[in-house]
């Protein structure tokens, strides 16, 4: 969408503001009616004039977010947001289940444009506080909301475009809070939703399953590797710093639990590019010692328990286990990866994954898989068609991913 188009669209959108001002109806053109019933409602708490969010105790909210499983789940991924900010100009929250910002982080501009409205640790941006905002139509509709302009009910945030997904425990299907990506009205894009539900979904990876202080899968003892959507390592529950060879070796010996030859370990990470068996043996050498010793040689094998998602995602395709490969698929494996046995792989459950839902194209496992790849849009249409006029939860999900990506 153009400067101008945009220019236009707001517009409009100030243009129906003041016409329902004047009249308080339950309709608007051009206006969508969830934002209309929430201007409806924010009309009764909020007045015009709210300059800011109101704030609560900062020092009682970190002492809350530190005892939240999202503390841990935004510990594990704070860097990716910090760079999602720095890079598109945005500000990055995530709130609680009252709509309450428990961790924020500003590009240079929105930073401080984040600052003049409470848009920070502390300040609550529920629909009572501050009127229509996409983080609380998210936690009320438990689905990915976009907010332009003017849609906002508070003129502080007009210059505002907001795009904000449901954060939810996928154990227990409870909605923890939300993630929400905000940036100036002029850099609206169509995959700013699609990239927030994105976020929220490898957030919700993140998440301490019940009964644990960490993610269940990085509990206990043994590797617990990621490498679907990015390349992340625990042994034992702490984090390893790798590089990205030696997770891509990781990657390899975790598809191949039997054991590598040299050559076949060499093959499979560089193939036919010249490059030493010596280096290959000092990557390994170095990535034993990160592993507490844990690495055999002869043949190169992982001597300690090991669950990947990669694997678990093979397991499930093969056992036609649609719902289970897409909960354990986040992606591209190891992105940017040059190995050719990573390369294939990757291919291959890329595509596994998406010709099962091509087959099966359930409402809701549809919109878990379009939250790592928002740009499959055959895949949003087939189930799309499969719903027909039925009702379903996971529909007003659907069509915005559809909309966002076409």
């Amino acid at each position: 969408m153009t400067t101008k188009d945009l220019k236009g669209r707001r517009s409009a959108l100030e243009r129906a503001r003041e016409e329902w001002a004047e009249r308080r109806s339950t309709g608007s053109e051009g206006v969508p009616d969830t934002i209309v019933d929430s201007w409806n409602r924010s009309a009764d708490h909020v007045p015009d004039s709210v300059s800011e969010a109101p704030m609560d105790d900062p020092d009682q909210t970190q002492a809350e977010f530190e005892d939240s499983p999202l503390h841990v789940a935004v510990g594990q991924l704070e860097g990716e947001l910090r760079r999602a900010a720095e890079d598109g100009d945005l500000v990055v929250a995530v709130t609680d289940r009252d709509t309450r910002i428990l961790w924020t982080y500003g590009g240079r501009v929105m930073r401080r444009k984040a600052e003049r409205v409470n848009f920070v640790a502390g300040g609550r941006w529920d629909e009572g506080s501050v009127g229509t905002n996409a983080l609380s139509l998210a936690q009320q509709t438990g689905r990915t909301q976009s907010v332009f302009s003017a849609e906002h009910y508070a003129p502080i945030v007009h210059n505002w475009v907001c795009w904000a997904a449901p954060v939810r425990d996928l154990v227990t299907g409870e909605q923890l809070g939300v993630l929400d990506l905000s940036t100036t009205w002029d850099r609206t894009h169509p995959i700013g939703a699609a990239t927030a539900t994105a976020l929220a979904s490898l957030l919700e990876r993140e998440i301490p399953r019940a009964g644990s202080g960490s993610p269940t899968s990085h509990a206990g003892s043994g590797l617990s590797l990621r490498v679907l959507g990015a390349a992340e390592a625990h042994v034992d529950g702490a984090r390893l710093l790798l590089t990205r060879r030696q997770s891509e070796i990781l990657a390899i010996l975790a598809l191949h639990p039997q054991g590598l030859s040299l050559d076949a370990l060499h093959a499979a990470l560089y193939g036919d590019a010249r490059v030493s068996a010596s280096t290959l043996k000092a990557e390994v050498s170095h990535l034993r010692q990160a592993l507490g010793g844990r690495l055999t040689s002869r043949p190169y094998r992982l001597d300690l328990p090991v669950t990947c998602d990669a694997v678990e995602v093979m397991r499930a395709v093969r056992s036609g286990d649609v719902e289970g490969a897409v909960a354990a698929y986040g992606g591209d494996l190891v992105p940017g990866t040059e190995s050719p046995e990573l390369t294939s792989t990757g291919d291959f459950l890329a595509v596994a994954v998406r010709e099962s839902l091509l087959a099966d194209p359930r409402p809701d496992v549809v919109v878990r898989y379009a939250r790592s790849v928002p740009y499959d849009t055959e895949v949003v249409e087939r189930a799309l068609a499969a719903l027909g006029d039925r009702p379903h939860p996971a529909r007003a999900e659907l069509i915005a991913i559809h909309s966002a990506n076409r």
